[in-house]
C-alpha cells in the first residue's frame, strides 16, 4: 500500500514523499506467483493461502489485482517516486515481488536500496530479541540514518532553503 501511495501521490499531484521505507512489500498480484512464492509458500509463516486470502479481501474482483493501483510491478512507470529503502527475507513468499519491485525502481531512475536478510522469514524484522537478524535491521540508528538520507537527499532537491520543511541540519 505504501508503494501505491507513492504512485497515486505523484500521478494525482499530491503532497511530494520524501522517501519510501518498504518492509517485505507487496508489489504484485499472488498469481501466477514467483519464484519464492513457490519456494517459501508453506512452512515460512506467511503462506500462499494467507496471500491469496488478503487479496481476496483487499479486492472487490480478482480482475483488480492487474491494476497497478493493488500491484505496483505493473505500473508503466516509475520514474518520478521517491527515493527506496527496500527490505526483503529470504524465506518469505514476497521476496521475489520486493526485489523485482527495487530492479524496476531502479531501472527508471528512482535511487533504491535493498536489503536482503538471508535465513530469516516474514515479520523477522519485529522479533528483536528472538531472530538475531532482527536487531541489526531494526537497529534505529541504521534505519533512522537511511531514512534521514532519503529525506534528506529528497527535501533539499525540492525545497527552497529557509523553507518549515528544510531538513534540521
Amino acid at each position: 500500500m505504501a508503494a501505491v501511495t507513492a504512485l497515486r501521490l505523484r500521478d494525482e499531484g499530491g503532497p511530494a514523499l520524501c522517501g519510501q521505507l518498504l518492509l517485505y512489500p507487496v508489489t504484485d498480484d499472488h498469481t501466477p506467483g514467483t519464484p519464492s512464492y513457490q519456494e517459501n509458500g508453506e512452512g515460512y509463516g506467511l503462506t500462499r493461502d494467507a496471500m491469496k486470502w488478503f487479496w481476496d479481501h483487499y479486492l472487490s474482483d480478482p480482475s483488480e489485482g492487474a491494476h497497478p493501483n493493488a500491484s505496483l510491478l505493473r505500473a508503466p512507470d516509475l520514474s518520478g517516486l521517491p527515493p527506496a529503502l527496500l527490505v526483503t527475507a529470504e524465506y518469505d513468499p514476497l521476496r521475489d515481488e520486493g526485489e523485482f519491485d527495487a530492479d524496476k525502481l531502479r531501472a527508471a531512475g528512482v535511487p533504491t536500496n535493498l536489503s536482503r536478510y538471508d535465513g530469516v522469514n516474514h515479520g523477522f524484522m519485529f522479533w528483536v530479541g528472538v531472530v538475531d537478524k532482527a536487531g541489526s535491521a531494526m537497529n534505529k540508528r541504521s534505519l533512522r540514518l537511511a531514512a534521514r538520507r532519503l529525506c534528506r537527499s529528497a527535501l533539499t532537491a525540492s525545497v527552497p532553503t529557509g523553507s518549515m520543511l528544510s531538513p534540521a541540519p
